[in-house]
């Protein structure tokens, strides 16, 4: 009878913690062998920030914003630091080498940041993200590493070369 009883109380358990909401944030999952270092560009009530960096293990994943995502677009740059090469995209941002918060996307270079460009991440306004980053296709050893693209189920879309202030993005 007690036997019974524990298994019963197993699938009641499972039922409710699936009961609750799921977490929603902005995840980065690193799907290659090396460690990577990454970037998020992002346009909240106050303006444009970027922030880095998340150091993220070789095939591991690592929340790069908690809570409901508050707009559709973010912008990621990523570099590789086993291995050399970078996921980055057209949307020109303030960044530094060292960890930061920066407010603002424009004077990067007289601000004393450098001017990087990220990739956009298209949410279609999903409470919760997850971007993948992935290795080039058909690494060889006589092949050198190239410069990758970000690794979601779409490739990014063109974004433009410096995100506008107001373009009805949030």
């Amino acid at each position: 009878m007690t036997r019974i009883v524990a298994r019963a109380a197993v699938p009641a358990m499972l039922l409710a913690l699936s009961a609750h909401p799921a977490m929603a944030d902005f995840r980065l999952c690193n799907n290659t062998g090396g460690r990577v270092g990454v970037a998020i560009g992002y346009k909240d009530a106050e303006g444009w920030t970027t922030e880095g960096w998340w150091n993220i293990s070789a095939r591991s994943c690592e929340t790069l914003l908690r809570g409901a995502l508050v707009a559709r677009y973010y912008y990621i740059y990523a570099v590789d630091y086993d291995r050399g090469g970078e996921w980055s995209g057209k949307a020109y941002m303030c960044s530094r080498e060292k960890e930061f918060t920066i407010r603002g996307t424009d004077n990067c270079l007289a601000r004393g940041y450098d001017r990087t460009g990220f990739f956009e991440v298209d949410t279609s306004e999903q409470r919760s993200w997850t971007v993948q980053l992935t290795d080039s296709a058909e690494q060889t050893p006589d092949r050198p590493l190239q410069p990758r693209t970000p690794g979601p189920s779409r490739p990014p879309s063109a974004a433009p070369t410096t995100p506008p202030a107001d373009n009805g993005r949030r």
